[in-house]
Parts: structure tokens; sequence; C-alpha cells
């Protein structure tokens, strides 16, 4: 149910100011904040919902990463090869949508979601870490983006929940740099996504402005907060972040029917 007209906008307001936070802290879009927002101020359609929050993150996005390359935690070679990967992955997930089973596609990623949980809890990064490329490591990076791609497209998730761990924990990166990395990822499949759902009129653009002003202020904040605080403490966070997240695909796998 949506709400009044004149509760509308400090709602959008606070989802916004919460989804720049996330951006910047955890280097994601903060779709997983935005979408469910949306449904639930404006009453909007689950797609249409998904459609403005490429247009209300990508602000966020720009902000936080910006913040992140002033500080030097930006490899943008590594971010390129994902987002490469990315924009691939992007085009099969939407092939793949209606051809795979999105619950099997949903316990997968619930399973990774614990793994690295596991390991973000007992593994101390290396802040200052960083990626020595030769072709496996660059063949890895590709694969890793058309990974987050193809689940972004299938399960509606950003790719940074994905990425980010991957990089500390499989390519030994820093923390700050993965999140850098993930933040340059999206800017091309946010554009893509965007630029296809607002040909379809399936964004709402004075919402997703009035979300996306907000999520601009506080983006820096959040990426302020992930330099200060110890590398340890922000893995936490982030482990907090993705049992979130897995708990909530878990009650959405559980609450719908075995043949939806």
């Amino acid at each position: 149910m949506s709400s009044s007209p004149g509760a509308r906008i400090p709602a959008l307001l606070g989802i916004g100011l919460t989804a720049g936070v996330f951006s910047g802290l955890f280097g994601v879009g903060g779709g997983l904040i935005v979408v469910p927002g949306l449904v639930a101020v404006l009453g909007l359609e689950h797609r249409r919902a998904v459609g403005t929050s490429l247009l209300a993150i990508t602000p966020a996005v720009l902000a936080s990463l910006a913040s992140y390359a002033v500080t030097g935690s930006v490899d943008l070679v590594v971010g390129g090869l994902l987002a490469l990967g990315a924009v691939i992955g992007a085009q099969a997930g939407t092939w793949l949508l209606h051809r795979v089973s999105r619950r099997a596609a949903q316990w997968v990623f619930i399973a990774f979601v614990a793994a690295m949980v596991v390991q973000l809890f007992i593994v101390v990064p290396n802040r200052g870490a960083v990626i020595t490329l030769g072709p496996g490591q660059i063949a890895g990076l590709v694969v890793l983006g058309l990974a987050a791609g193809t689940l972004s497209a299938i399960l509606g998730i950003g790719g940074g929940g994905v990425v980010v761990p991957v990089l500390m924990f499989a390519f030994g990166l820093g923390d700050l740099a993965a999140k850098g990395a993930s933040l340059v990822m999206m800017v091309p499949t946010l554009a893509s996504g965007l630029w296809a759902n607002l040909r379809r009129h399936n964004v709402d653009v004075r919402s997703g402005l009035v979300v996306g002003t907000a999520a601009l202020v506080t983006g820096p904040v959040g990426a302020w907060v992930a330099h200060a605080i110890p590398a340890q403490v922000g893995s936490w966070l982030f482990a907090a972040f993705l049992l979130f997240v897995g708990a909530s695909m878990v009650r959405e796998v559980v609450r719908r029917s075995p043949s939806e």
C-alpha cells in the first residue's frame, strides 16, 4: 500500500539517504533498499520499481566512486574487466531469465552468501593488497563480472554483493580497492539497464530523481566511513549486509510456491 501524498517526499528522501550510505560503505548499488522502498511508498509494480531504482542509485554510485577515486582506492583496469563481463552477463541473464529455475538460482546465491559470510568473519583482509594481472587473473575477472551480471539479471540483485567478497578472497585484493572496482563495474551496467527501461517507459523519473538526489549526498559519507573504519570491522559490516541479503532471499524462496 502506498503512503499518503504528503508523506511520500520525506519517505523517498529517507530511502535515498539510506541507499547512499550503503552504496558508499559497501561498494554496492543500494537497489535492495530502493526497490522495496518504492513498492511500499509509491505502490509501484515491482518491474517499474526496479527500473526506477536504476535511475535512483546511479547518482550514489557515481558519487561513491568519485570518493573512492580521490583516495586512490579505484583500479580502473580491474573494474573495466569486471564491467566487460558484467555487461555480457546481463544480456545472458536476460536470455536465461525464463529458461532456468529462479528458485535454483536463488539457492545457489544463498549458498554463496553463506560461504562468503564465514570468510568475512574469520579472515582479516589486507587493505593494501593489489592484483598482479596475468592472463589467468584477466580471464578470472571477466568471468567474475559475467557471473555477477548474469545473477543480477536473473535475481534482480546488484553485482556488488557477489564481486566484492570474491575479489577479496579469490583474488587477494584489498577491501577498499574491491569496493572501488565494484563501483566501476556498475557504471556501464546501470547505464545500459537505465536506457533500456527509459525506452520502455518503465521509470518513474520524478521519484527516481528525488531518491537519487538524497543518495548523492550520503554516498560520499558511506565511502568516508568505509575508509575510516579498520578493515576487519569493514568485513564484519559487509558480512552483516550479506546476511540481510541472504535472509531476504530465503524468505522469498520459502514464501513462493515450488511452481513459481
